[in-house]
């Protein structure tokens, strides 16, 4: 009970935070932005550890990215049947007012207007991914991780036009049963060589997903001092791989 407490204390605060954002209006074209939440067992939230890391990252996902209006930002739920599992959709509302024709002094109110209601809104949309953060899942779909599932639901936010900034708060161990599939559980990559092999490999089978070139961080759950066993680097060298050859702008660990 104590655990729990400690985690909706963490919620609550970081849903008040944000208050004295300073964001400066833009004209950019609008970001899209997918996080996708592991829901499986190997990940735990609950630990103080993930918690608060995942938490904190949330928080600068959304103070980087809701800056106007039109900005969105999908959760969706990692497990057995992931490309189903949208948990949230948000698009930002907050606009700032065509200023062009007036003094500095009603521009300056103007932009002063802008951000006290965006920090709001970034508030509002903050304390709702955090209830996806620590929302349970206790059904069958929590035995498997398709992380391939996401391919799809990022094809379709690319499709928007719009800029898409992938996370994954997420171990990234792919375990799926099947001929075609993976499953690291069972059969990790034993090192950097044979993760890009496979890597690869599957590239030719998700290949038909047209993901774009989005800007893609996978956030880990594992503490600094993690061995090799939990936090293998070869799994993340696999994802770097396929992710880079589907065409990812940027990939990134944390």
């Amino acid at each position: 009970m104590i655990k729990y407490i400690a985690v909706f204390s963490l919620l609550l605060l970081f849903a008040c935070s944000g208050g004295g954002d300073k964001t400066r209006p833009t004209t950019d074209e609008p970001v899209y932005t997918l996080i996708f939440i592991d829901k499986t067992r190997s990940v735990n939230v609950n630990t103080a550890f993930v918690g608060q890391k995942y938490q904190q990252a949330i928080t600068e996902i959304i103070d980087q990215n809701i800056r106007q209006k039109g900005d969105k930002l999908d959760v969706y739920f990692i497990h057995e049947n992931t490309s189903k599992a949208r948990a949230l959709n948000v698009t930002t509302r907050t606009e700032m007012e065509d200023v062009s024709a007036s003094s500095a002094t009603d521009r300056e109110a103007a932009e002063t207007e802008f951000n006290l209601m965006l920090s709001r809104e970034k508030a509002q949309i903050r304390q709702r991914v955090l209830q996806q953060l620590v929302a349970q899942n206790s059904s069958a779909s929590n035995q498997e991780t398709d992380i391939w599932a996401s391919l799809p639901v990022i094809q379709k936010a690319n499709e928007s036009g719009s800029t898409v900034k992938v996370y994954y708060l997420s171990d990234m161990i792919e375990s799926v049963k099947g001929a075609t599939r993976r499953d690291f559980q069972i059969k990790p990559p034993k090192d950097n060589a044979q993760a890009e092999e496979w890597a690869k490999a599957d590239v030719e089978q998700l290949k038909r997903y047209t993901i774009g070139s989005p800007d893609i961080t996978m956030i880990l759950p594992f503490e600094p001092n993690a061995s090799v066993k939990e936090n293998n680097p070869a799994v993340t060298q696999y994802w770097q791989t396929l992710f880079s050859n589907l065409g990812a702008g940027t990939v990134e660990e944390q």
